[in-house]
Order: C-alpha cells, then sequence, then structure tokens
C-alpha cells in the first residue's frame, strides 16, 4: 500500500500514520486515554462521595462531584476524536470491525 505524506506533528517530529500496524497503534492511544479518562472519573465520584460525610468537606466534595461530571462529558469527545482519526488515516473510508469497540 502506498505511503501517505507525514503529517506535521506539534512537538515538531513528524507522525507517519499507515494502515494496519499503525492503526493498531492509534486504537490503543485512544483506548489508554479513555482508560484513563474511566479511571478519574471514579476518583473524582468517589472521593467526592467520602468528602460528603463530614459537613465540613461538603463543599470540596461537590467540585469533586463536578470534575467528575466534566470527565464524563470528556469519555464522547475521546471516542468522536478516535472515529475522526481513524476516517483519515482510512482516507474517508468507514468499515465497521470487531475491534470498533467503543471506548
Amino acid at each position: 500500500m502506498p505511503k501517505k505524506p507525514a503529517p506535521h506533528h506539534p512537538s515538531g517530529r513528524s507522525l507517519t500514520l499507515h494502515i494496519g500496524h499503525e492503526e493498531l497503534v492509534v486504537r490503543r492511544r485512544y483506548e489508554a486515554a479513555s482508560v484513563v479518562n474511566d479511571a478519574l472519573i471514579a476518583a473524582w465520584f468517589l472521593v467526592g462521595s467520602v468528602m460528603f460525610l463530614s459537613p465540613d468537606w461538603t463543599r470540596t466534595g461537590t467540585w469533586f462531584f463536578i470534575l467528575g461530571s466534566i470527565e464524563l462529558m470528556i469519555r464522547p469527545v475521546i471516542r468522536l476524536s478516535r472515529q475522526l482519526h481513524l476516517t483519515r488515516i482510512r482516507g474517508g473510508v468507514q468499515g465497521t470491525t470487531v475491534s470498533d469497540q467503543d471506548y
């Protein structure tokens, strides 16, 4: 398969993407971002819940719930970004495979 030109990467290094192994690397990056996001959601809500056990910590606990809610909004952004990225490296071809699970 012919190689696509390397797009410029913000760090100054170029990033070359090809269908196949490189697509798998891209998928794993988005999966890792999703796992980290899910862990943060759990942490914010767990810490916020514990803080709600003390009246002195209720206000701070509320902020932790707000942070957890923001993380919940980030989840669909990760999923949409992944879909757009995979569509771009496939040249606009949308295909569904078993590995197209939601992150």
